[in-house]
C-alpha cells in the first residue's frame, strides 16, 4: 500500500496543495489528513493510526519532512523505528532523505576482505553510515528550527507592540495586543471547533471564564475574526 499523509496545523487551513502534489506523483495512494497543531507526533490520532497499519514493503508518502515532524528527536526516532520495519519513506521537497536513499547508501559499503585492510574499510562504512544519518537529522533539525523562529518572532511582535501601544493587524477595527488578549486568542483556538477544539460558541465562552480569562460576547466574536483573518494570511504567505 502506498499511503499519502497530510496534516494543516488548524480546520481554517486549505490542505489540498498537500494533496494534489503527492497524487500528482502517487495517483493511486490512499490520503490520509489531519488538522493538528503543534510539534509533537504524539496525540495526532490518525497519523497514530497509520503507523500501527503500516506492514513491511508500504510506502508513506509526505509533501515535505515538516509533515511528518517538527521535532527533531522524535522524527529521527520514529524514521529510524519505521526505516528497519521496512517500511519506505519519501519526502517530496526532500528526496535526499528518503528512506531509498538511506538504503542505497548503506547499502554501497565496501565489501570486507577477511585481510588486516577489513578494519580500515569497517570506518570508511562507518563514516558513511554516520554521513547519512547526518543528512536526516538536519532535515528534520530544519523543520523543527522553522517552527521554533515563528514563534519567537511572534513573541518580539506581541512584545514590541505591547511597549510602543501600537495597533497591529489588518482587521477592520481596533486591534490592540494584550496579554490577555493573546491568552484568549490561544483559547479560543484551543477549544473552539472552528479550529482545534471540539465546542460550540456557548461552549467556548463558558471554558475561557473557567480559565480565568472572561470575555463579553462582542469580543469573543472580534478574537475569532481577527483570529480566521490571521490563520489565512499565514497560509496565503
Amino acid at each position: 500500500m502506498t499511503y499519502g499523509y497530510c496534516r494543516i496545523s488548524t480546520k481554517l487551513q486549505n490542505i489540498e496543495r498537500q494533496k494534489r502534489n503527492i497524487k500528482a506523483v502517487y495517483p493511486d495512494a490512499l490520503i490520509i489528513e489531519e488538522a493538528f497543531t503543534g510539534t509533537k507526533i504524539t496525540g495526532r490520532k490518525e497519523f497514530t493510526k497509520l503507523i500501527k497499519a503500516v506492514k513491511k514493503g508500504d510506502t508513506i508518502v509526505f509533501d515535505s519532512v515538516s509533515r511528518m515532524s517538527r521535532n527533531a528527536e522524535d522524527g529521527i526516532k520514529l524514521y529510524m523505528q519505521l526505516f528497519d520495519n521496512g517500511i519506505e519513506l519519501v519526502f517530496l521537497k526532500e528526496h535526499y532523505i528518503d528512506t531509498s536513499v538511506y538504503a542505497e547508501m548503506l547499502n554501497d559499503r565496501i565489501q570486507l576482505t577477511g585481510t588486516i585492510e577489513d578494519e580500515i574499510f569497517k570506518g570508511i562504512n562507518n563514516y558513511f553510515r554516520k554521513l547519512a544519518e547526518k543528512q536526516i537529522r538536519i532535515a528534520f533539525e530544519q523543520s523543527e528550527k522553522e517552527v521554533k523562529d515563528l514563534q519567537q518572532r511572534t513573541k518580539e511582535g506581541i512584545e514590541t507592540a505591547r511597549l510602543k501601544g501600537k495597533q497591529i493587524g489588518g482587521v477592520s477595527g481596533k486591534k490592540l495586543t494584550t496579554k490577555k488578549s493573546v491568552k484568549a486568542k490561544e483559547l479560543i483556538q484551543k477549544y473552539s471547533n472552528t479550529f482545534n477544539g471540539k465546542k460550540n460558541d456557548e461552549e467556548t465562552i463558558a471554558k475561557l471564564e473557567k480559565e480565568k480569562c472572561k470575555i463579553a460576547r462582542n469580543t469573543y466574536y472580534k478574537y475569532k475574526k481577527e483570529l480566521i483573518a490571521e490563520l489565512q494570511a499565514e497560509q496565503d504567505q
